[in-house]
């Protein structure tokens, strides 16, 4: 298998302009660690994730170096700092050159990467634009969905039927599609990720039935529970 057949195609982006808040909110929303920054002709800028975020002066967690730290470290990292601290923008706060693979990586090229990057997740390029992103969630699917993977590449019409798949729940208003990868092998269709009502499941399940070549669907799905609301 390689980063074509589990990478998630659907991927929630932000631009370079855009504000830390919004990417904060984009995050939040859709239960990721990190986003692809991209540029409007669609060409990876960089990322901005979780960790860009931790020293912010909205949560007062901006980083505070004595005096004789400056001294060695010099005013160019303490300039950095402060901008990644008290940046607006996304651009300010994220870190370019990400780390990349194409759609013919295999799995034991993005499980090494993932290692020794210390990363989650990894975005797919075709040339300089994304098309899907791995993560290690993607690689333990994967794993999970082994009782079904006799051969160690899909079939064409396995790919192929992935394709319609993720089409076709992306047509959907009511699909969390962001939230649900594909795995396929042999025309049977392994679902993962969270949605949000058994409602949302059942119709999910009832769309992959009905796109042709599907055997039978192996439902991963769960549920997200909101976190309680403190009084």
């Amino acid at each position: 298998m390689k980063a074509c057949d589990i990478m998630t195609t659907t991927v929630v982006t932000v631009g370079p302009d855009e504000t830390v808040r919004h990417a904060a909110e984009l995050m939040a929303k859709h239960h990721i660690s990190a986003l692809p920054v991209v540029a409007m002709d669609g060409r990876l800028l960089g990322v901005v994730s979780e960790g860009d975020l931790l020293h912010r002066e909205e949560t007062h967690t901006e980083k505070r170096r004595s005096w004789w730290l400056d001294l060695v470290t010099g005013y160019e990292a303490r300039a950095k700092e402060y901008v990644k601290a008290f940046g607006s923008k996304v651009h300010d706060v994220m870190t370019p050159n990400a780390v990349t693979i194409g759609e013919s990586a295999s799995l034991s090229e993005i499980a090494e990467i993932l290692e020794s990057k210390h990363i989650k997740r990894v975005p797919v390029l075709r040339g300089a634009k994304i098309v899907g992103i791995v993560s290690r969630a993607n690689l333990v699917q994967a794993i999970a969905s082994l009782p079904q993977l006799i051969v160690p590449d899909a079939k064409p019409d396995d790919a192929a039927i992935r394709e319609k798949v993720l089409a076709e729940l992306k047509k959907q208003k009511w699909a969390s599609a962001s939230a649900v990868n594909v795995v396929v092998h042999n025309g049977v269709v392994n679902l993962w990720g969270t949605v949000f009502s058994s409602s949302e499941r059942r119709a999910m399940l009832v769309t992959v039935e009905r796109v042709p070549g599907v055997r039978s669907v192996q439902d991963h799905l769960v549920y997200y529970v909101p976190p309680p609301v403190l009084a």
